[in-house]
């Protein structure tokens, strides 16, 4: 039944309250047929007061999870906010009455976006490239007269306190709809885009439509629909190619990647973490002729060795007979 109530349908918009019983159970299973049968789909859904109970509250949770996974977009209006937006004087009537009306405006704003020819215009296709970034999204309308309208409005568009989600810092998709009378200038068009465009990210979609309708007179209305909201890339991380491996020598705490070949990347008086990003030298072989480590180390190692490892060390301002007298012998 659902299939052949939504067979046709180019765009299904789905309404429900979570929580519940129907709303949470049949909203995942009607966006899911929709899908399939290729509509582009949208879920406009309110999420319950906490008073309501933790119960309800995690079944809300549970409804949304499954939901986001099969829907175009997803547009959540907080009942939580309406007392604290509308005040603490509200009577429930006037508080459904706008929760309702904030679902009315999502769908019918787009509906408007879709229907109503404009001088810019804006169709199916450029709504559901928009939409089609899965995720939270927001939509919002506002109106504004006067010298400042057209900040005034888009600001006003995009601050929509009942939705959920509605940081545009990482938005995706946006589509902005400006309906004026036939007396908008260039600059306020610019101007609305401007206010938008520092809430979207750099390389974002962005689809601007402009419609006359000289009945608004002197007001300007900002239509907006950003989705992909909440949807942070996964960070690249650098990892250092290089680690040197530290030892302690119990005097000077020299490390030991100091003096070891086999360890690269490593500068003496430089964070092994200095180096992130930078590409580590191919590991060189160390040159030691290991066929005759079974004679005596004096034996093995040349006079001028010996005479280098003095000297440096009496450079370093230590005593001639504070050093080793083997080693004072063989450079002698």
């Amino acid at each position: 039944r659902i299939a052949d109530a939504l067979r046709g349908a180019h765009m299904v918009f789905i309404t429900a309250g979570m929580g519940g019983g129907t709303g949470t159970g049949a909203a995942p299973v009607v966006a899911e047929i929709a899908k399939e049968m290729g509509a582009l789909t949208v879920a406009v859904v309110t999420k319950p007061f906490s008073f309501e109970g933790v119960r309800r509250e995690a079944a809300a949770e549970r409804g949304l999870g499954e939901l986001e996974g099969r829907v175009d977009s997803l547009i959540i209006v907080l009942n939580e906010k309406l007392e604290e937006v509308l005040g603490e004087d509200v009577t429930q009537i006037e508080a459904f009455a706008a929760a309702d009306d904030v679902l009315n405006n999502a769908v019918a704003g787009i509906a408007e976006i879709i229907n109503v020819e404009g001088l810019v215009n804006v169709d199916f296709e450029d709504v559901k490239t928009v939409m089609g970034e899965q995720g939270k999204a927001m939509m919002g309308t506002a109106c504004a007269a006067g010298e400042d309208r057209a900040r005034i409005a888009a600001e006003n568009a995009v601050q929509s306190p009942l939705l959920e989600g509605v940081d545009l810092s990482g938005a995706r998709g946006i589509l902005v709809n400006i309906t004026a009378s036939r007396a908008l200038k260039l600059k306020e068009t610019r101007v609305a885009m401007e206010t938008i465009r520092t809430f979207a990210a750099e390389d974002a979609t962005i689809i601007l439509g402009t419609v006359y309708d000289d009945s608004l007179d002197d007001q300007l209305r900002v239509t907006v629909v950003a989705t992909g909201l909440g949807r942070k890339r996964t960070p690249t991380l650098v990892h250092n190619s290089a680690q040197a491996v530290m030892q302690k020598t119990g005097t000077d705490n020299i490390g030991f990647a100091m003096q070891n070949p086999m360890v690269q990347g490593f500068v003496p008086g430089q964070s092994p973490a200095s180096g992130l990003g930078q590409s580590a030298a191919p590991p060189v072989a160390p040159s030691v002729d290991y066929s005759k480590y079974d004679q005596p180390t004096v034996w093995r190692d040349p006079r001028s060795q010996a005479a280098a490892r003095v000297d440096a060390m009496q450079e370093s301002g230590m005593d001639r007979l504070d050093i080793p007298a083997f080693l004072r012998k063989q450079a002698d």
